[in-house]
């Protein structure tokens, strides 16, 4: 068999002198002994011959189609939306999955808001999310960081009409060209609508049914008429909402939140959130039920941390647990806390309050502060008839609290830390990375992600 020639072949559009610099260093690499300064010298040629072909590249002229638009000026800004995540998959696009970036920039495009070159790649225009939303979660206030084409007036106009009318853009602010969303935002604002009867007693019908029935033969039990109208006719008393309030109250502060997020890529180093406050409302009556309007204003959150936060305190009121237990969780190992349902969850507002500081104090003329205080009315009002109304109305119909309070109550055995002594069994204990005790599928009815634990989402912060 003949060998192969060993000859280096130049490429066809090398100049001679670059041929011939080819030809000497792969000569040389035939010589394993070289000296750091002929390696230095042949990482130099090297760098320089590849810095001539990029010039040659970048003095032929572009050609430009026919059919091309022409190229129009992109402005940093930050876009203020709001939506109705009913239907959508979450905030963050996903292949294959419908999402409110996914319409966001969709809608961009056809609007003029971003050129036809840019429109098959989100990431060309360097849009970022302030606030990562679950699926079915709400946002009365979000903000989206972006270059966008900002030359027409109407521009907001045009992006609404090409928008569903459960997703809204309040407007733009024109911002730094460093600015990102995500990082820029120094605080997030949350709110959970909760039905008060959450909190009644646990129901002696579905206890029956953990304490007779084998784990893996166990059904929900339907809930009768008269159930729901007694839930619906529930109204809190003044000692349980008092407890409920201190119950919140005890997140105040920097805690280990590791037991309120899935385990995937969880560490004792990663876990810590600072939580400003968390108020409760007054209760409220809505189409004959009764209301809580829960708020907290934290720095960052991670996957499901709200929802556990309140799922914790749900169980916890309904069998008057002493408030210490919470801080046992804050530091044992890795139990599973159940999340509440996604329905009473909306992102209320980011807050840029260090961003808004800066743009006031150097007085920037490009650039404004990111606030929604002048579109709170249209925001109420968009809040009102595309959050709040679902939210009701979805109870109303589907009962989804109901249902996620009877699935704990039917499968306790992963929440036997819920009792007087405050003590943390050790069959209650998770292995991080994998599934703990669970319901079959067909029992979770409606909500069927109701009590598990882990999701195949990413675990970033809001």
């Amino acid at each position: 068999m003949p060998e192969e020639s060993t000859q280096p072949i130049a490429p066809a559009e090398a100049t001679p002198a670059a041929a011939a610099t080819i030809n000497e260093e792969t000569n040389k690499r035939k010589n394993r002994g070289q000296t750091s300064k002929e390696r230095r010298e042949h990482a130099r040629k090297r760098i320089m011959i590849r810095n001539q072909e990029r010039q040659k590249e970048e003095e032929q002229p572009r050609e430009r189609s026919e059919s091309s638009e022409p190229r129009r000026p992109k402005r940093k800004v930050a876009l203020l939306i709001g939506f109705c995540g009913s239907g959508y998959q979450g905030m963050q696009v996903n292949p294959n999955a419908k999402t409110i970036e996914g319409e966001l920039f969709k809608a961009l495009c056809q609007a003029g808001a971003v050129s036809a070159e840019n429109s098959t790649d989100q990431g060309k225009i360097q849009l970022q999310r302030a606030a990562r939303t679950d699926k079915g979660v709400h946002a009365a206030g979000q903000v989206v960081s972006l270059k966008m084409i900002v030359e027409e007036p109407d521009i907001i106009s045009k992006l609404n009409k090409h928008l569903p009318a459960q997703i809204r853009a309040w407007d733009f602010v024109r911002v730094v060209r460093s600015f990102n969303a995500k990082t820029a935002c120094d605080s997030r604002v949350y709110e959970y609508m909760l039905p008060t009867y959450v909190f009644m007693p646990p129901s002696e019908k579905c206890m029956e049914v953990a304490k007779n029935v084998k784990f893996d033969e166990r059904q929900v039990p339907e809930t009768t008429e008269e159930e729901i109208r007694a839930k619906r006719e529930y109204r809190v008393s003044a000692e349980m909402l008092e407890y409920v309030r201190k119950a919140f109250e005890k997140y105040q502060g920097t805690h280990d939140y590791r037991n309120f997020t899935v385990t995937k890529g969880c560490t004792a180093n990663n876990s810590k959130r600072h939580i400003h406050w968390f108020t409760v409302s007054d209760p409220m009556i809505i189409q004959g039920c009764e209301w809580l309007s829960l708020k907290v204003k934290g720095q960052s959150f991670m996957l499901h941390q709200i929802r556990k936060m309140v799922g914790l305190i749900i169980l916890m009121a309904r069998t008057n647990v002493p408030l210490r237990l919470i801080d046992v969780i804050f530091d044992c190992a890795r139990i599973n806390v159940p999340k509440a349902p996604g329905l009473g969850l909306l992102l209320e507002r980011p807050v840029f309050d260090g961003y808004n500081r800066r743009v006031s104090s150097q007085k920037l003329a490009t650039s404004n502060q990111v606030t929604f205080e002048p579109y709170q009315k249209e925001i109420d009002a968009f809040k009102q008839k595309y959050i709040y109304d679902n939210i009701t109305e979805t109870e109303m119909k589907e009962a989804v609290f109901d249902i996620w309070v009877k699935n704990t109550e039917v499968f306790p055995e992963q929440y036997l830390y819920i009792n007087q002594d405050c003590v943390i069994p050790e069959s209650t204990l998770v292995v991080p990375g994998e599934e703990s005790i669970r319901p079959p599928p067909q029992s979770i009815g409606k909500d069927k992600d109701a009590l598990s634990s882990e999701d195949e989402e990413d675990t970033k912060d809001d």
